[in-house]
């Protein structure tokens, strides 16, 4: 049964030498590793049969949480995995007491924009050549 866990560095350990190729080729173990180390930041895993499946992850801002990533496991995607953690992410804002939630999404991440569309995020702005100096990414915001 896929469940949503609290991210360990035992977690970290387990991904860490397949997270460009398997997961997302926007972050590295050691940008992952550092936000795990941040005392601002929360990360979740989805797990099935001890196998890590996806992580998702925010910074607690002043007002709000901006989400840094939602990534599921190349081979998972499609499966609902994605959907879940931001569930999740949503509950965690409302713990804490947040009125809102932003993250950056590359524009040409269509399952992404369609998963927070659904949400009722709004696109509110732009980042240009954002994403590996090619790539827009379009900065969306909830509120909850």
């Amino acid at each position: 049964m896929l469940r949503v866990e609290k991210m360990t560095m035992d977690d970290f350990e387990k991904i860490k030498d397949s997270l460009e190729a398997e997961f997302d080729d926007f972050w590295n173990s050691n940008i992952l590793k550092s936000e795990l180390e941040n005392e601002n930041s929360r990360y979740f895993v989805a797990v099935e049969n001890g196998k890590i499946l996806g992580f998702a992850g925010f910074i607690i801002m002043p007002d709000d949480i901006e989400i840094t990533n939602i990534v599921t496991r190349k081979l998972n995607r499609g499966h609902g995995i994605g959907k879940l953690l931001l569930e999740t992410i949503m509950d965690e804002a409302k713990a804490y007491g947040k009125n809102a939630i932003s993250l950056e999404v590359n524009a040409k991440n269509i399952i992404a924009l369609n998963l927070y569309d659904s949400f009722g995020f709004e696109k509110v702005g732009l980042r240009t050549k954002y994403y590996k100096g090619t790539d827009d990414a379009i900065i969306m915001t909830k509120q909850l």
